[in-house]
Protein backbone atom coordinates (compact mmCIF):
# COMPACT_ATOMS: atom_id res chain seq x y z
CA UNK A 1 0.00 0.00 0.00
CA UNK A 2 2.79 2.29 0.79
CA UNK A 3 4.52 2.16 -1.96
CA UNK A 4 1.49 2.16 -4.92
CA UNK A 5 0.96 5.77 -2.72
CA UNK A 6 4.54 6.51 -2.92
CA UNK A 7 4.26 6.10 -6.99
CA UNK A 8 1.31 8.20 -6.68
CA UNK A 9 3.02 11.04 -5.44
CA UNK A 10 5.62 10.71 -8.04
CA UNK A 11 3.31 11.06 -10.96
CA UNK A 12 1.54 13.79 -9.83
CA UNK A 13 4.80 15.59 -8.17
CA UNK A 14 5.96 15.01 -11.80
CA UNK A 15 3.34 16.41 -13.48
CA UNK A 16 3.83 19.21 -11.62
CA UNK A 17 6.99 19.61 -12.89
CA UNK A 18 6.00 18.52 -16.74
CA UNK A 19 3.55 21.33 -16.16
CA UNK A 20 6.19 24.15 -15.73
CA UNK A 21 9.15 22.52 -17.62
CA UNK A 22 6.96 22.40 -20.99
CA UNK A 23 5.33 25.78 -20.47
CA UNK A 24 8.71 27.24 -20.87
CA UNK A 25 8.84 25.54 -24.40
CA UNK A 26 6.88 28.15 -26.54
CA UNK A 27 4.42 25.97 -28.94
CA UNK A 28 3.71 28.38 -31.28
CA UNK A 29 -0.22 29.10 -31.62
CA UNK A 30 -0.56 28.89 -35.39
CA UNK A 31 3.26 28.30 -36.57
CA UNK A 32 5.19 25.59 -36.07
CA UNK A 33 4.28 23.20 -33.35
CA UNK A 34 7.30 21.74 -30.91
CA UNK A 35 6.28 18.08 -31.06
CA UNK A 36 9.10 16.26 -28.16
CA UNK A 37 7.23 12.93 -28.28
CA UNK A 38 5.74 13.00 -25.13
CA UNK A 39 2.01 13.41 -24.06
CA UNK A 40 -0.32 14.25 -21.80
CA UNK A 41 -2.21 11.38 -23.27
CA UNK A 42 -0.48 9.30 -21.25
CA UNK A 43 -2.35 10.67 -17.96
CA UNK A 44 -5.95 9.61 -17.15
CA UNK A 45 -8.20 12.55 -15.36
CA UNK A 46 -9.10 10.16 -12.78
CA UNK A 47 -4.83 9.12 -12.64
CA UNK A 48 -4.47 13.03 -12.03
CA UNK A 49 -6.91 13.80 -9.40
CA UNK A 50 -6.10 10.35 -7.32
CA UNK A 51 -2.25 11.48 -7.61
CA UNK A 52 -3.42 14.79 -6.33
CA UNK A 53 -5.47 13.45 -3.50
CA UNK A 54 -2.42 11.72 -2.32
CA UNK A 55 0.21 14.15 -2.81
CA UNK A 56 -1.87 16.34 -0.15
CA UNK A 57 -2.06 13.09 2.25
CA UNK A 58 1.95 12.53 2.33
CA UNK A 59 3.53 15.66 1.64
CA UNK A 60 2.18 16.90 5.21
CA UNK A 61 5.79 14.47 5.99
CA UNK A 62 8.46 16.83 4.87
CA UNK A 63 10.57 13.62 5.35
CA UNK A 64 8.47 12.18 2.01
CA UNK A 65 9.68 14.89 -0.47
CA UNK A 66 13.40 12.92 -1.23
CA UNK A 67 10.93 9.87 -1.75
CA UNK A 68 8.80 11.56 -4.03
CA UNK A 69 11.48 12.83 -6.06
CA UNK A 70 12.90 9.30 -6.61
CA UNK A 71 9.88 7.59 -7.80
CA UNK A 72 9.29 10.97 -9.96
CA UNK A 73 12.06 9.95 -12.27
CA UNK A 74 10.54 6.68 -12.51
CA UNK A 75 7.38 7.62 -13.17
CA UNK A 76 8.73 9.91 -15.44
CA UNK A 77 10.86 7.71 -17.46
CA UNK A 78 8.38 4.80 -17.49
CA UNK A 79 5.49 7.41 -18.98
CA UNK A 80 8.22 8.83 -21.36
CA UNK A 81 7.48 12.44 -20.52
CA UNK A 82 11.31 13.04 -21.44
CA UNK A 83 14.41 11.61 -21.86
CA UNK A 84 15.85 9.77 -18.58
CA UNK A 85 18.64 12.43 -18.55
CA UNK A 86 16.14 15.00 -18.87
CA UNK A 87 14.08 13.00 -16.49
CA UNK A 88 16.25 13.15 -13.37
CA UNK A 89 17.56 17.06 -13.71
CA UNK A 90 14.26 18.19 -14.06
CA UNK A 91 13.04 16.49 -11.10
CA UNK A 92 15.85 17.55 -9.29
CA UNK A 93 15.84 21.14 -10.23
CA UNK A 94 11.89 21.87 -9.44
CA UNK A 95 11.75 19.44 -6.42
CA UNK A 96 11.89 22.16 -3.56
CA UNK A 97 10.07 25.06 -5.06
CA UNK A 98 6.91 22.83 -6.68
CA UNK A 99 6.49 20.90 -3.66
CA UNK A 100 6.58 23.83 -1.35
CA UNK A 101 4.48 25.88 -3.17
CA UNK A 102 1.87 22.76 -3.22
CA UNK A 103 1.89 22.51 0.25
CA UNK A 104 1.91 26.20 0.92
CA UNK A 105 -1.33 26.05 -1.43
CA UNK A 106 -4.96 24.77 -0.67
CA UNK A 107 -5.86 24.09 -4.03
CA UNK A 108 -8.32 20.95 -4.87
CA UNK A 109 -8.00 17.83 -7.21
CA UNK A 110 -10.51 18.85 -9.90
CA UNK A 111 -8.89 22.56 -9.93
CA UNK A 112 -5.14 21.18 -10.41
CA UNK A 113 -6.26 18.34 -13.27
CA UNK A 114 -8.30 21.09 -14.72
CA UNK A 115 -4.93 22.65 -14.96
CA UNK A 116 -2.81 20.24 -16.35
CA UNK A 117 -5.10 18.10 -18.12
CA UNK A 118 -7.89 20.75 -19.23
CA UNK A 119 -11.37 21.79 -18.69
CA UNK A 120 -12.96 17.92 -19.37
CA UNK A 121 -11.08 16.86 -15.95
CA UNK A 122 -11.74 19.90 -13.65
CA UNK A 123 -12.62 23.49 -13.29
CA UNK A 124 -9.63 25.73 -13.26
CA UNK A 125 -10.61 29.43 -12.54
CA UNK A 126 -8.60 30.20 -9.61
CA UNK A 127 -8.51 34.05 -8.41
CA UNK A 128 -11.48 35.10 -10.43
CA UNK A 129 -12.80 36.79 -7.33
CA UNK A 130 -10.80 39.56 -6.61
CA UNK A 131 -10.75 43.59 -8.10
CA UNK A 132 -8.50 46.10 -7.39
CA UNK A 133 -9.53 49.08 -6.20
CA UNK A 134 -10.08 52.50 -8.43
CA UNK A 135 -9.80 55.99 -6.92
CA UNK A 136 -12.79 58.06 -7.02
CA UNK A 137 -11.18 60.15 -8.96
CA UNK A 138 -13.78 60.60 -12.17
CA UNK A 139 -12.19 59.36 -16.05
CA UNK A 140 -11.35 62.35 -17.63
CA UNK A 141 -13.08 63.57 -20.31
CA UNK A 142 -12.51 60.91 -23.46
CA UNK A 143 -9.69 63.06 -26.14
CA UNK A 144 -9.38 60.54 -29.27
CA UNK A 145 -6.07 60.70 -30.66
CA UNK A 146 -4.75 63.39 -32.80
CA UNK A 147 -1.44 63.42 -35.42
CA UNK A 148 1.17 65.48 -34.35
CA UNK A 149 2.08 68.96 -35.62
CA UNK A 150 3.95 69.19 -38.93
CA UNK A 151 7.80 68.77 -38.10
CA UNK A 152 7.44 67.46 -34.48
CA UNK A 153 10.30 65.44 -33.31
CA UNK A 154 10.05 61.75 -32.79
CA UNK A 155 11.64 59.58 -30.54
CA UNK A 156 13.25 56.16 -31.58
CA UNK A 157 12.86 53.11 -29.10
CA UNK A 158 14.76 50.05 -29.45
CA UNK A 159 12.96 47.02 -28.67
CA UNK A 160 14.55 43.95 -27.24
CA UNK A 161 13.14 40.85 -26.21
CA UNK A 162 13.65 36.86 -25.90
CA UNK A 163 17.26 36.97 -26.19
CA UNK A 164 17.51 33.42 -25.05
CA UNK A 165 21.63 33.19 -24.97
CA UNK A 166 22.76 29.14 -25.54
CA UNK A 167 26.13 29.10 -24.51
CA UNK A 168 26.71 25.43 -25.33
CA UNK A 169 24.93 26.57 -29.12
CA UNK A 170 27.88 25.18 -31.41
CA UNK A 171 28.06 25.41 -35.48
CA UNK A 172 27.64 22.12 -37.13
CA UNK A 173 25.78 20.55 -34.04
CA UNK A 174 22.49 18.10 -34.60
CA UNK A 175 19.96 20.87 -35.43
CA UNK A 176 17.53 18.17 -34.77
CA UNK A 177 17.84 16.08 -31.76
CA UNK A 178 15.79 14.05 -29.02
CA UNK A 179 16.32 16.69 -26.69
CA UNK A 180 13.85 19.47 -26.10
CA UNK A 181 16.61 22.06 -27.41
CA UNK A 182 18.89 21.83 -30.30
CA UNK A 183 21.67 22.75 -32.24
CA UNK A 184 24.40 22.35 -29.11
CA UNK A 185 27.35 20.57 -28.52
CA UNK A 186 25.65 18.00 -26.36
CA UNK A 187 22.82 17.40 -28.44
CA UNK A 188 22.40 13.98 -29.79
CA UNK A 189 22.01 12.87 -33.00
CA UNK A 190 19.02 12.46 -35.26
CA UNK A 191 19.97 13.08 -38.53
CA UNK A 192 22.19 14.71 -40.50
CA UNK A 193 20.95 18.56 -40.58
CA UNK A 194 23.79 20.62 -38.91
CA UNK A 195 23.57 24.02 -37.28
CA UNK A 196 24.37 27.13 -38.81
CA UNK A 197 27.13 29.18 -38.02
CA UNK A 198 24.80 32.65 -37.42
CA UNK A 199 21.91 30.21 -36.22
CA UNK A 200 19.13 27.60 -37.50
CA UNK A 201 15.40 27.41 -38.31
CA UNK A 202 14.95 24.62 -35.65
CA UNK A 203 14.24 23.82 -31.93
CA UNK A 204 17.41 26.45 -31.31
CA UNK A 205 18.62 29.67 -29.32
CA UNK A 206 21.74 31.74 -30.21
CA UNK A 207 25.29 31.87 -30.48
CA UNK A 208 26.85 34.75 -28.46
CA UNK A 209 28.41 35.94 -31.96
CA UNK A 210 24.71 36.25 -33.32
CA UNK A 211 23.73 38.59 -30.28
CA UNK A 212 26.75 40.82 -30.69
CA UNK A 213 26.30 40.77 -34.53
CA UNK A 214 22.58 42.25 -33.28
CA UNK A 215 24.69 44.87 -31.14
CA UNK A 216 26.95 45.86 -33.17
CA UNK A 217 24.39 46.73 -35.98
CA UNK A 218 21.87 48.45 -33.99
CA UNK A 219 24.65 51.02 -32.23
CA UNK A 220 25.99 51.42 -36.14
CA UNK A 221 22.37 52.19 -37.17
CA UNK A 222 21.11 54.96 -34.21
CA UNK A 223 21.04 57.24 -32.47
CA UNK A 224 18.28 55.44 -30.13
CA UNK A 225 16.50 57.50 -28.09
CA UNK A 226 16.66 54.64 -25.49
CA UNK A 227 15.80 50.95 -25.39
CA UNK A 228 12.86 48.66 -23.73
CA UNK A 229 14.82 45.36 -22.80
CA UNK A 230 11.77 42.74 -21.85
CA UNK A 231 13.19 39.78 -20.72
CA UNK A 232 14.10 36.26 -21.11
CA UNK A 233 17.81 36.16 -21.37
CA UNK A 234 18.87 32.71 -20.81
CA UNK A 235 18.21 29.45 -23.69
CA UNK A 236 15.58 26.83 -23.18
CA UNK A 237 17.54 24.23 -21.65
CA UNK A 238 15.35 24.70 -18.32
CA UNK A 239 15.84 21.39 -17.15
CA UNK A 240 19.54 21.87 -16.66
CA UNK A 241 20.13 25.42 -15.28
CA UNK A 242 21.08 26.80 -11.93
CA UNK A 243 21.00 30.25 -10.25
CA UNK A 244 24.48 30.73 -11.36
CA UNK A 245 24.17 30.26 -14.77
CA UNK A 246 20.82 32.52 -14.95
CA UNK A 247 22.68 35.37 -12.88
CA UNK A 248 25.92 34.58 -15.71
CA UNK A 249 23.57 35.14 -18.54
CA UNK A 250 22.48 38.10 -16.86
CA UNK A 251 25.71 39.88 -16.58
CA UNK A 252 27.01 38.76 -19.92
CA UNK A 253 24.19 40.06 -21.88
CA UNK A 254 23.55 43.05 -19.68
CA UNK A 255 27.70 43.91 -20.31
CA UNK A 256 27.26 44.00 -23.99
CA UNK A 257 24.02 45.80 -24.60
CA UNK A 258 26.28 48.39 -21.96
CA UNK A 259 29.52 47.96 -24.27
CA UNK A 260 27.60 48.41 -27.57
CA UNK A 261 24.67 51.10 -26.82
CA UNK A 262 26.84 53.38 -24.54
CA UNK A 263 25.43 56.42 -22.81
CA UNK A 264 21.64 54.94 -24.22
CA UNK A 265 19.63 54.21 -21.65
CA UNK A 266 17.75 51.43 -21.32
CA UNK A 267 14.82 50.08 -19.34
CA UNK A 268 14.40 46.38 -18.58
CA UNK A 269 11.76 44.44 -17.85
CA UNK A 270 12.36 40.72 -16.02
CA UNK A 271 11.15 38.27 -18.59
CA UNK A 272 9.99 33.88 -17.28
CA UNK A 273 12.97 32.68 -18.12
CA UNK A 274 15.42 34.59 -15.73
CA UNK A 275 14.51 32.36 -12.54
CA UNK A 276 16.03 29.16 -12.04
CA UNK A 277 13.93 27.04 -12.02
CA UNK A 278 12.13 28.56 -14.78
CA UNK A 279 8.71 30.08 -14.23
CA UNK A 280 9.65 30.34 -10.36
CA UNK A 281 8.35 33.65 -9.13
CA UNK A 282 7.44 33.51 -5.15
CA UNK A 283 4.96 36.45 -4.04
CA UNK A 284 7.56 38.67 -1.63
CA UNK A 285 6.18 37.54 1.46
CA UNK A 286 8.24 34.01 0.55
CA UNK A 287 11.19 34.31 2.15
CA UNK A 288 14.64 32.54 2.26
CA UNK A 289 16.57 30.16 0.19
CA UNK A 290 13.08 29.94 -2.02
CA UNK A 291 12.65 33.56 -2.87
CA UNK A 292 13.68 36.07 -5.88
CA UNK A 293 15.82 37.81 -3.81
CA UNK A 294 18.95 36.21 -5.45
CA UNK A 295 17.72 37.60 -9.26
CA UNK A 296 15.88 41.01 -7.89
CA UNK A 297 19.24 42.11 -6.15
CA UNK A 298 21.35 40.67 -8.84
CA UNK A 299 19.32 42.97 -11.70
CA UNK A 300 19.52 45.86 -9.38
CA UNK A 301 22.97 45.94 -9.47
CA UNK A 302 24.09 44.97 -13.01
CA UNK A 303 21.39 47.96 -13.88
CA UNK A 304 21.70 50.36 -11.56
CA UNK A 305 23.54 52.82 -14.18
CA UNK A 306 20.14 53.37 -15.91
CA UNK A 307 18.07 53.50 -13.14
CA UNK A 308 17.36 55.43 -10.18
CA UNK A 309 17.09 54.72 -6.48
CA UNK A 310 13.45 54.63 -6.33
CA UNK A 311 13.29 52.56 -9.02
CA UNK A 312 16.12 50.08 -7.92
CA UNK A 313 14.30 49.68 -4.50
CA UNK A 314 10.91 48.06 -5.83
CA UNK A 315 13.04 46.21 -8.35
CA UNK A 316 14.91 44.54 -5.25
CA UNK A 317 11.84 43.77 -3.52
CA UNK A 318 9.39 42.49 -6.18
CA UNK A 319 10.60 43.03 -9.58
CA UNK A 320 8.70 46.34 -10.80
CA UNK A 321 9.72 49.57 -10.86
CA UNK A 322 8.77 53.14 -12.39
CA UNK A 323 10.64 55.83 -13.30
CA UNK A 324 10.47 59.22 -15.01
CA UNK A 325 12.21 59.17 -18.15
CA UNK A 326 11.04 62.42 -20.15
CA UNK A 327 9.81 65.80 -18.56
CA UNK A 328 6.11 64.41 -19.44
CA UNK A 329 6.77 60.61 -19.81
CA UNK A 330 6.86 58.01 -17.21
CA UNK A 331 7.59 54.07 -17.46
CA UNK A 332 6.28 51.60 -15.86
CA UNK A 333 8.42 48.01 -16.22
CA UNK A 334 6.25 45.23 -14.77
CA UNK A 335 6.96 41.81 -13.51
CA UNK A 336 4.31 40.05 -15.74
CA UNK A 337 5.43 36.48 -13.97
CA UNK A 338 3.01 37.94 -11.28
CA UNK A 339 0.20 36.87 -13.70
CA UNK A 340 1.54 33.85 -15.83
CA UNK A 341 -0.46 30.82 -15.83
CA UNK A 342 3.07 28.87 -15.35
CA UNK A 343 4.05 30.37 -11.97
CA UNK A 344 3.02 28.14 -10.12
CA UNK A 345 3.96 29.85 -6.68
CA UNK A 346 0.86 31.63 -7.50
CA UNK A 347 -0.93 28.83 -6.06
CA UNK A 348 0.20 30.22 -2.79
CA UNK A 349 -0.85 33.78 -3.49
CA UNK A 350 -2.56 34.93 -6.29
CA UNK A 351 -4.84 37.88 -5.59
CA UNK A 352 -3.15 40.91 -6.63
CA UNK A 353 0.49 39.26 -6.04
CA UNK A 354 2.92 41.64 -4.41
CA UNK A 355 0.00 44.57 -4.71
CA UNK A 356 1.66 44.97 -8.40
CA UNK A 357 -1.87 45.93 -9.65
CA UNK A 358 -2.58 47.95 -7.13
CA UNK A 359 0.32 49.57 -6.81
CA UNK A 360 -0.06 50.43 -10.66
CA UNK A 361 -3.72 52.56 -10.38
CA UNK A 362 -1.51 54.28 -7.67
CA UNK A 363 1.25 55.62 -10.64
CA UNK A 364 -1.30 56.00 -12.95
CA UNK A 365 -3.40 58.01 -10.71
CA UNK A 366 -0.30 60.43 -9.50
CA UNK A 367 0.68 60.25 -13.29
CA UNK A 368 -2.95 61.92 -14.33
CA UNK A 369 -2.84 64.30 -11.58
CA UNK A 370 0.95 65.51 -13.16
CA UNK A 371 -0.66 65.61 -16.54
CA UNK A 372 2.38 62.65 -17.73
CA UNK A 373 2.04 60.25 -19.87
CA UNK A 374 2.91 56.43 -19.27
CA UNK A 375 4.69 54.16 -21.37
CA UNK A 376 4.23 50.17 -19.64
CA UNK A 377 6.58 47.17 -20.47
CA UNK A 378 6.45 44.24 -19.39
CA UNK A 379 7.56 40.12 -20.69
CA UNK A 380 4.08 38.17 -20.96
CA UNK A 381 1.30 40.38 -22.56
CA UNK A 382 -1.58 40.19 -20.91
CA UNK A 383 -4.23 38.81 -22.93
CA UNK A 384 -2.67 34.98 -21.93
CA UNK A 385 -2.25 35.80 -18.39
CA UNK A 386 -4.54 34.85 -15.24
CA UNK A 387 -8.04 35.74 -16.12
CA UNK A 388 -8.70 37.85 -13.27
CA UNK A 389 -5.27 39.06 -13.46
CA UNK A 390 -5.77 39.86 -16.86
CA UNK A 391 -9.61 41.71 -16.43
CA UNK A 392 -8.45 43.31 -13.63
CA UNK A 393 -5.47 44.96 -16.09
CA UNK A 394 -7.86 45.83 -18.83
CA UNK A 395 -9.88 47.78 -16.45
CA UNK A 396 -6.91 50.02 -15.36
CA UNK A 397 -6.14 50.10 -19.26
CA UNK A 398 -10.20 51.20 -19.70
CA UNK A 399 -9.67 54.11 -16.80
CA UNK A 400 -6.24 55.42 -17.34
CA UNK A 401 -6.53 55.40 -21.30
CA UNK A 402 -5.88 58.92 -21.53
CA UNK A 403 -2.37 58.47 -19.59
CA UNK A 404 -1.15 55.18 -20.95
CA UNK A 405 0.41 55.98 -24.30
CA UNK A 406 1.57 52.89 -25.23
CA UNK A 407 2.20 49.26 -24.08
CA UNK A 408 5.00 46.88 -25.14
CA UNK A 409 5.33 43.18 -24.72
CA UNK A 410 7.30 40.15 -25.95
CA UNK A 411 7.13 36.48 -24.72
CA UNK A 412 5.10 34.84 -27.70
CA UNK A 413 8.35 35.07 -29.82
CA UNK A 414 5.74 36.44 -32.87
CA UNK A 415 4.97 39.33 -34.34
CA UNK A 416 0.93 40.20 -33.46
CA UNK A 417 -0.89 43.25 -30.99
CA UNK A 418 -3.60 43.00 -28.67
CA UNK A 419 -5.97 45.63 -29.24
CA UNK A 420 -7.65 46.89 -25.72
CA UNK A 421 -11.40 48.17 -26.30
CA UNK A 422 -13.89 50.28 -23.89
CA UNK A 423 -16.00 47.99 -21.27
CA UNK A 424 -18.75 49.01 -21.83
CA UNK A 425 -19.29 48.28 -25.72
CA UNK A 426 -16.16 46.33 -26.19
CA UNK A 427 -16.51 48.38 -29.26
CA UNK A 428 -14.29 51.48 -28.96
CA UNK A 429 -10.59 50.77 -29.22
CA UNK A 430 -9.13 52.68 -26.97
CA UNK A 431 -5.38 51.04 -26.34
CA UNK A 432 -3.08 48.49 -27.93
CA UNK A 433 -0.77 45.84 -26.33
CA UNK A 434 2.35 46.03 -29.06
CA UNK A 435 3.99 42.32 -29.27
CA UNK A 436 7.55 42.39 -30.48
CA UNK A 437 9.04 39.50 -32.47
CA UNK A 438 11.90 37.47 -30.37
CA UNK A 439 15.77 38.62 -30.81
CA UNK A 440 16.13 34.11 -30.96
CA UNK A 441 15.50 32.08 -33.69
CA UNK A 442 13.34 29.79 -31.57
CA UNK A 443 11.13 27.92 -33.61
CA UNK A 444 11.93 28.04 -36.68
CA UNK A 445 12.20 31.57 -36.71
CA UNK A 446 14.60 34.48 -38.54
CA UNK A 447 16.35 36.74 -35.70
CA UNK A 448 15.13 39.73 -35.04
CA UNK A 449 14.41 43.20 -33.42
CA UNK A 450 11.99 46.06 -33.25
CA UNK A 451 12.27 50.11 -33.44
CA UNK A 452 9.26 52.06 -32.80
CA UNK A 453 8.59 55.61 -33.62
CA UNK A 454 7.11 57.50 -31.30
CA UNK A 455 5.54 61.20 -30.85
CA UNK A 456 8.61 62.95 -29.26
CA UNK A 457 9.48 65.25 -26.61
CA UNK A 458 7.40 68.56 -26.71
CA UNK A 459 4.48 70.39 -25.11
CA UNK A 460 1.11 68.07 -25.51
CA UNK A 461 2.79 65.00 -27.17
CA UNK A 462 1.27 62.02 -27.17
CA UNK A 463 4.32 60.02 -26.52
CA UNK A 464 1.49 57.40 -28.63
CA UNK A 465 3.61 54.89 -31.25
CA UNK A 466 3.51 56.44 -34.64
CA UNK A 467 4.95 53.41 -36.56
CA UNK A 468 6.98 50.60 -35.93
CA UNK A 469 9.96 48.98 -38.09
CA UNK A 470 10.87 45.26 -37.97
CA UNK A 471 14.26 43.66 -38.82
CA UNK A 472 15.53 40.44 -39.17
CA UNK A 473 18.52 38.08 -40.41
CA UNK A 474 17.64 36.43 -42.72
CA UNK A 475 19.38 32.79 -41.64
CA UNK A 476 19.27 31.33 -45.12
CA UNK A 477 21.68 34.09 -46.35
CA UNK A 478 23.66 34.78 -43.89
CA UNK A 479 24.41 31.00 -42.99
CA UNK A 480 26.04 30.87 -47.02
CA UNK A 481 28.98 32.47 -45.86
CA UNK A 482 29.15 31.96 -42.45
CA UNK A 483 33.03 34.01 -42.16
CA UNK A 484 31.15 37.30 -43.41
CA UNK A 485 29.45 39.86 -41.04
CA UNK A 486 25.73 39.08 -41.81
CA UNK A 487 23.71 41.88 -42.70
CA UNK A 488 20.47 42.72 -40.57
CA UNK A 489 17.89 44.48 -42.93
CA UNK A 490 14.59 45.89 -42.62
CA UNK A 491 11.73 43.47 -43.10
CA UNK A 492 9.09 45.69 -42.65
CA UNK A 493 7.49 49.12 -41.66
CA UNK A 494 3.85 48.96 -40.47
CA UNK A 495 2.57 52.19 -41.82
CA UNK A 496 4.00 51.10 -45.27
CA UNK A 497 3.40 47.86 -45.46
CA UNK A 498 -0.25 47.62 -44.08
CA UNK A 499 -1.52 51.01 -46.15
CA UNK A 500 -2.27 52.15 -42.75
CA UNK A 501 -2.60 56.23 -42.03
CA UNK A 502 -1.31 56.14 -38.56
CA UNK A 503 -0.53 53.99 -35.73
CA UNK A 504 -3.58 54.85 -33.13
CA UNK A 505 -5.83 51.70 -31.53
CA UNK A 506 -8.43 52.55 -34.32
CA UNK A 507 -6.22 52.17 -36.78
CA UNK A 508 -5.46 48.51 -35.75
CA UNK A 509 -8.65 47.57 -34.82
CA UNK A 510 -9.52 48.53 -38.63
CA UNK A 511 -6.41 46.60 -39.80
CA UNK A 512 -7.83 43.22 -37.84
CA UNK A 513 -11.73 43.77 -40.04
CA UNK A 514 -9.05 44.16 -43.23
CA UNK A 515 -7.66 41.03 -42.47
CA UNK A 516 -10.98 39.32 -42.21
CA UNK A 517 -12.44 40.43 -45.70
CA UNK A 518 -8.50 40.77 -47.38
CA UNK A 519 -6.96 37.32 -47.12
CA UNK A 520 -4.04 38.83 -49.25
CA UNK A 521 -3.43 41.28 -47.11
CA UNK A 522 -3.95 38.83 -44.21
CA UNK A 523 -1.17 36.36 -45.46
CA UNK A 524 1.29 39.08 -45.93
CA UNK A 525 0.69 39.80 -42.12
CA UNK A 526 1.13 35.66 -41.62
CA UNK A 527 4.37 36.00 -43.24
CA UNK A 528 5.25 38.67 -40.83
CA UNK A 529 3.69 37.44 -38.07
CA UNK A 530 6.67 34.37 -37.97
CA UNK A 531 9.28 37.37 -39.18
CA UNK A 532 9.45 36.22 -42.74
CA UNK A 533 9.81 32.40 -42.18
CA UNK A 534 7.06 30.42 -42.16
CA UNK A 535 5.85 27.05 -44.58
CA UNK A 536 2.68 26.52 -43.45
CA UNK A 537 -0.38 27.68 -44.68
CA UNK A 538 -3.30 29.92 -42.96
CA UNK A 539 -6.59 28.65 -43.66
CA UNK A 540 -10.06 29.50 -41.97
CA UNK A 541 -9.81 28.02 -38.56
CA UNK A 542 -5.81 28.87 -38.11
CA UNK A 543 -7.08 32.79 -39.40
CA UNK A 544 -10.34 32.89 -37.24
CA UNK A 545 -7.94 31.94 -34.10
CA UNK A 546 -5.23 34.57 -34.97
CA UNK A 547 -7.99 37.50 -35.65
CA UNK A 548 -9.75 36.48 -32.75
CA UNK A 549 -5.99 36.68 -30.70
CA UNK A 550 -5.47 40.38 -32.52
CA UNK A 551 -8.71 41.24 -30.83
CA UNK A 552 -8.18 40.07 -27.24
CA UNK A 553 -6.86 41.93 -24.78
CA UNK A 554 -8.32 40.12 -21.44
CA UNK A 555 -7.99 36.20 -21.51
CA UNK A 556 -10.63 34.22 -21.62
CA UNK A 557 -13.29 36.31 -23.07
CA UNK A 558 -15.51 35.06 -25.74
CA UNK A 559 -17.27 38.18 -25.94
CA UNK A 560 -14.09 39.91 -28.03
CA UNK A 561 -14.69 37.50 -31.05
CA UNK A 562 -18.52 36.79 -30.74
CA UNK A 563 -18.68 38.07 -33.89
CA UNK A 564 -15.91 35.90 -35.39
CA UNK A 565 -18.01 32.85 -34.11
CA UNK A 566 -21.00 34.44 -35.22
CA UNK A 567 -19.87 34.31 -39.01
CA UNK A 568 -19.10 30.22 -38.45
CA UNK A 569 -15.62 29.97 -37.02
CA UNK A 570 -14.70 28.48 -33.90
CA UNK A 571 -12.12 31.46 -32.17
CA UNK A 572 -9.72 29.50 -29.68
CA UNK A 573 -7.99 31.34 -26.92
CA UNK A 574 -4.09 31.24 -26.73
CA UNK A 575 -2.32 29.21 -24.44
CA UNK A 576 0.49 30.44 -22.61
CA UNK A 577 3.46 30.05 -25.37
CA UNK A 578 6.81 30.05 -23.10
Amino acid sequence: MASRTVSSLGGLFLLLIAWSYSSAVPLSHQGPRLDLGYGWSNITCTTCKALVLALDISLQVESNMDLVAEVAVKVCKTLHLAEADICQQAVQLFKQDVITAWVMSVLRPSEVCGLLLGTDCGHWDIGSDWNITLPPVPKPPIQPPVPPPPGSPTSRVLFLTDIHWDHSYAPGAPATCKEPLCCRSQSSSDGHNPAGYWGEYSTCDLPLHTIQSLLQHVASNGPFDRVYWTGDIPAHNVWEQTRTQQLDALRTITGLIRKYLGPVPVYPAVGNHESAPVNSFPPPSVYGNLSSHWLYHAMAQEWEEWLPTPALETLRTSGFYTTKIAPNLRLVSLNMNFCATENFWLMVNYTDPAGQLQWLVGVLQEAENNHEKVHIIGHIPPGICLKSWSWNYYRIVNRYEATIAAQFFGHTHLDEFEIFYDEETLSRPLSVAFIAPSVTTFINLNPGFRVYLVDGEYPDSSHMVLDHETYILNLTEANKMPSVAPQWTLLYSALDTYGMKSSYPSDWDQLVQRFFWDDRLFQIFWFLHHKGHVSEVCEEACKTDLLCILRTGRSNDPQLCKDLNHKGKTAKRRKSLC
